[in-house]
């Protein structure tokens, strides 16, 4: 399972969205078509298509769906099922996609999450899945309290 936003995705070029109040949410989502890929991101997801099925676990909104789904082949990252929040879930990502692991590890296995999030991959580890810390982007202050207290992405 590999995470979005940081892990295969560049997102630095709009954080300038979430460091003013209030946030500009739509334009920080519109801006994600724009994202660089990351490379160490990219070629993990691409070699671990030999061993498994590719699964993307993000923090997105549902309404950006096509979006997401564009990008992701416009950079020849593997076909998966796409795994997002819902439009009106404000939750903290750690506990969206927690959730989302542990309804998919009942029907099958997990081999592993790929995040760049420290408290998504340490609930992860505390439920039992292996994780990849995701450490190769620049860390962002904004990204990580929209993470947490606003649920955002």
């Amino acid at each position: 399972m590999f995470d979005l936003d940081n892990t295969l995705a560049d997102t630095a070029h709009r954080q300038h969205f979430l460091e003013d109040r209030p946030r500009d949410w739509d334009g920080f989502f519109a801006a994600a078509p724009q994202d660089p890929p990351i490379t160490e991101g990219v070629a993990l997801a691409v070699a671990s298509t030999a061993e498994c099925e590719i699964v993307y676990l993000t923090g997105r909104p549902e309404r950006c769906r096509r979006d997401t789904l564009d990008w992701l082949a416009a950079h020849g990252l593997p076909e998966g099922r796409v795994f997002m929040r819902g439009n009106a879930d404000r939750r903290p990502a750690r506990f969206t996609k927690l959730e989302i692991l542990r309804r998919l590890a009942q029907g099958r296995e997990v081999r592993v999450l790929v995040d760049d999030d420290e408290l998504v991959c340490d609930d992860a580890e505390r439920a039992g899945f292996a994780v990849v810390r995701a450490r190769w982007a620049a860390r962002s202050a904004a990204l990580q309290e929209a993470q947490e207290r606003e649920g955002r992405t």
